[in-house]
């Protein structure tokens, strides 16, 4: 039975089956040679992280050329007769309730908001270096205790400890980049510690164990440089976060006091205005939401192509 439905499919001659396939192959063999010779454009042959990191790069020359270039009012000036004026041809971004411009606030705010960002990430990632190194390579008791502590860090809400920590403390930009710092460190101590485990029970430090090599050389040849080599991507994913909630830490009073230009504070001080001067909030908050989300999706890069050099 299965021989006779079979039968007349499979006796067809090979040049039957040459004839049916041809045409769909010479099709698909022309579409091809026609896309590979039809001009690219440059633009989109550049990969997408050099992109990005020249958006963060325009970010961070703006912030460092900001009081002598690109500004174009004193931040602190006030012009009582040009309060919450829109934007137009001489403010570019329009002016604050008293009347200081805010395209030069937003310039010249640029270094603190990324001065935050770097000093909190930094504060974050050097303690959870110190706890995390500690619970991988402590032995058991060390690592409950880190582990232990971790959890009850985990058990209260970070953005409550970080306002509580700068009630206490006073608002400035010293206390809140050391409460952003802290409020980020447990979640990157559990990332070196998972590294450092990881890279420990590794084939190639078992094998320097066999070979004899001292546990401190295994520590610096092997273990440490491997385990701390997704740092990079974690310190730009990191300045993004902690430029985001020093943002929102701002807007809720707990950031650094007026008439400083930090992101934040523009944000906080123009919260009452919102609906009779939108420039006020809007054009700030998009200034934290592309230098966050450029510093993010470059760490998000980074670490894609650290784990591909890996494997």
């Amino acid at each position: 039975m299965t021989t006779t439905l079979n039968g007349p499919a499979d006796q067809r001659s090979p040049t039957q089956h040459s004839t049916t396939q041809k045409p769909t192959t010479v099709a698909s063999q022309l579409y091809s040679s026609l896309q590979s010779r039809r001009p690219k454009s440059r633009l989109r042959q550049v990969p997408l992280t050099v992109w990005i990191a020249a958006v963060f790069a325009l970010v961070l020359l703006i912030a460092s050329l900001a009081p002598s270039l690109l500004a174009t009012h004193d931040p602190r000036a006030i012009r009582l007769e040009a309060p919450l004026a829109s934007p137009n041809w001489e403010h570019w971004f329009g002016t604050d309730q008293s009347g200081r411009d805010l395209y030069s606030r937003m310039v010249h705010g640029a270094g603190q908001s990324l001065l935050i960002g770097l000093g909190a990430t930094g504060i974050g990632v050097g303690l959870a270096v110190i706890f995390g190194a500690w619970a991988g390579l402590g032995g058991r008791w060390a690592d409950a205790f880190i582990g232990r502590g971790l959890d009850v860090f985990f058990a209260f809400p970070t953005l409550l400890l970080a306002m509580v920590f700068i009630t206490v403390y006073g608002p400035s930009a010293p206390t809140l980049i050391l409460a952003v710092g802290l409020g980020t460190a447990p979640g990157y101590t559990r990332m070196v510690r998972g590294q450092i485990l990881a890279v420990r029970h590794s084939g190639y430090v078992q094998a320097a164990e066999a070979l004899g090599h001292s546990p401190w050389r295994i520590l610096n040849r092997h273990i440490l440089p491997n385990a701390l080599r997704p740092l990079l991507a974690i310190l730009t994913l990191g300045i993004g976060q902690s430029i985001v909630w020093a943002s929102g830490l701002a807007f809720l009073g707990f950031g650094v006091a007026p008439p400083s230009p930090e992101w934040g504070a523009l944000l906080e001080a123009g919260r009452p205005y919102i609906t009779e001067a939108w420039w006020l909030e809007i054009l700030p908050g998009l200034a934290v939401l592309a230098t966050a989300l450029t510093a993010t999706i470059l760490g998000k890069h980074l670490e894609s192509a650290l784990e591909g050099s890996q494997t």
